[in-house]
């Protein structure tokens, strides 16, 4: 099992079921409705990569080529998880935080997707150098 990766994924775990807390319970005073259910998919997003991500920690890795395609995932994963579910929490949370860059950050949603799409292909490619 690869510690680095079960690390990250026990962490994003961690913070998702606190984010969801927070949306469920300290959100829905001060935002619309529309803004909770974009914060909802941002944890909905996290939870589904964070298990990919403990998926990702099961392959040993015993051959280069596999190790690299785990690497990739690895990395797809956690930056996808970063700018895809991080910028919808930026995004539902404008009305609040008053952030000024808020409107450029719109356009990294979609990266942070297709990094997430990247992973799961990466992930796929690892899985077929397995033996």
């Amino acid at each position: 099992m690869n510690r680095r990766i079960l690390i990250t994924a026990s962490l994003f775990g961690a913070i998702a079921v606190m984010l969801g807390a927070f949306g469920a319970h300290g959100l829905k005073k001060v935002v619309d409705a529309g803004s909770i259910e974009i914060w909802a998919k941002g944890v909905e997003y996290m939870f589904y990569h964070t298990f990919a991500l403990l998926c990702l920690a099961q392959f040993k890795g015993t051959e280069a080529g596999q190790r690299k395609f785990i690497n990739l995932a690895y990395g797809f994963f956690t930056f996808g998880i970063l700018l895809f579910s991080g910028s919808l929490y930026l995004l539902a949370t404008r009305s609040v935080t008053n952030i000024g860059f808020v409107d450029y950050i719109g356009p990294v949603t979609p990266i942070g997707g297709l990094l997430l799409i990247l992973g799961w292909v990466s992930l796929l490619l690892a899985a077929l150098k397995s033996k």
